[in-house]
């Protein structure tokens, strides 16, 4: 969707990755609406603003459950 009258939403899922989604649709099952709603170009540069970690929140999760295992092994 390359049109540039398009108003678009940002959308966010329980895992914290983003999407971009015009404005016009219904917002689908597992997503919700945050951030800006306008243009394309000022909807990637919030997602670039606030996104600084890609990796999936479950996945970050497991991370840090793992290097606090490590440490209570460690004491």
């Amino acid at each position: 969707m390359d049109d540039e009258r398009i108003e678009y939403q940002v959308l966010v899922n329980h895992e914290e990755q983003y999407s971009l989604w015009p404005s016009f649709k219904e917002v689908p099952k597992g997503w919700e609406q945050v951030g800006p709603v306008g243009s394309k170009e000022a909807c990637l540069a919030w997602v670039e603003e606030v996104w600084t970690d890609i990796t999936p929140l479950s996945v970050r999760r497991q991370l840090e459950d793992a290097a606090s295992a490590r440490k209570e092994k460690a004491h």
